[in-house]
């Protein structure tokens, strides 16, 4: 991407480790809503010094442009009357494998909890972003079919967050993603309230896991594992 992919797209790259820097910092923040700025300092080189402010904004189109780059934009309904929400996207690349190429750890290093340390609005461990990503790309997936719209949502000071929002012409679904096969009344405090906020509207609510079987739980939400999520 950074001696081919870019030059050819127009973008003259005098400094390709420096593009790849970028990159693993910007995968280092899968998941995370944390700001591009923040990424760009956190690509800094051995030599001191990181992309320029004026060299990211084209990363950022160009690679966004050859779906490199896949953020996840903030769920702003118009049809509801809801609290201030964040504008910002959540970080992901194109697939979650890119992300743990990029940082160079393995899936026994992931299994022991490795991996870059939590930047911005991220935080748990990184399989945890992974699993979310790797989520988030099959909802997206399944939504695009049903000609549906796939955001997330967060609250300004981050009292409410909801990993998945997906809008269609039937109504709002709401996904929380969790690295576990057991689900707490904790875990699903977010959903219950935007299914409130929403009534109707609200088509289902549900969190995903790792777990062995799908079930409703007393409380209507539904727990679906990945390997039964399906269209």
């Amino acid at each position: 991407m950074a001696t081919h992919d870019l030059p050819v797209s127009g973008l003259r790259v005098r400094h390709p480790e420096r593009v790849l820097r970028w990159l693993r910092a910007y995968a280092a923040a899968t998941r995370s809503a944390t700001s591009l700025e923040k990424i760009r300092r956190a690509a800094m080189g051995e030599e001191g010094t990181s992309p320029s402010r004026t060299a990211v904004a084209p990363y950022v189109e160009l690679l966004s442009a050859l779906r490199i780059l896949d953020p996840l934009p903030a769920w702003l309904p118009s049809r509801n009357h809801m609290a201030a929400l964040t504008v910002a996207p959540k970080h992901h690349l194109a697939d979650p494998a890119l992300a743990a190429r990029r940082e160079g750890v393995g899936s026994a290093d992931l299994l022991r909890g490795g991996g870059p340390s939590p930047r911005g609005a991220r935080d748990g461990s990184f399989m945890g972003a992974l699993f979310e990503s790797l989520v988030t790309l099959s909802v997206r997936t399944f939504a695009q079919r049903a000609s549906a719209r796939t955001y997330h949502l967060r609250t300004q000071g981050g009292r409410h967050e909801v990993d998945i929002v997906v809008e269609g012409d039937h109504g709002v679904a709401a996904l929380e993603v969790k690295l576990s096969p057991s689900v707490t009344d904790d875990d699903v405090t977010h959903l219950r309230w935007l299914r409130d906020a929403l009534g109707e509207e609200c088509a289902d609510v549900a969190v995903v896991t790792t777990g062995p079987e799908a079930y409703r739980r007393r409380d209507g939400v539904a727990v679906i594992p990945l390997g039964l999520l399906v269209p």
